[in-house]
């Protein structure tokens, strides 16, 4: 057997809306059709594949010490723009460079406090020459 990708994410979360908002808004993905489940939440689409599965639980609060995804990341082009987005929107981002491979690395937070990163290829530094120190992840 041989992987040959990542199919999606599922989170479970107590702000559904807020989450779905989050993902459209901030990282451009689109709600599509998602199987009759017994229970809500919603897919959220990039392009034709739905690659974040969101399932609403109760607000409760995870149990002391239990594991958590560290984060989970996307490719993309248009730092620029992605950038430009996320100061208007007010959104929290950090951005470091990947030792050795010099991938630039937009790290975020979704509602849910879910790490995100967000890769752009090199040639696209010139984007963030207005921004602090780049930082090694």
């Amino acid at each position: 057997m041989a992987l040959a990708r990542l199919d999606h994410v599922n989170i479970r979360t107590a702000n559904l809306a807020k989450m779905v908002a989050f993902y459209e808004e901030v990282l451009g993905f689109v709600s599509g059709k998602r199987p009759p489940f017994g229970f809500p939440g919603a897919w959220l689409y990039c392009g034709e594949a739905p690659v974040v599965h969101l399932i609403e639980v109760p607000d409760q609060p995870a149990p002391e010490g239990e594991l958590r995804l560290e984060h989970f990341a996307f490719s993309a082009s248009g730092l620029a723009d992605f950038l430009g987005g996320l100061r208007q929107r007010g959104e929290d981002y950090r951005i470091g460079v990947v030792p050795g491979f010099q991938i630039i690395q937009v790290n975020i937070h979704d509602p849910d406090g879910n790490h995100i990163h967000v890769d752009f290829q090199p040639a696209e530094a010139a984007a963030v020459t207005d921004e602090p120190a780049l930082a090694a992840v």
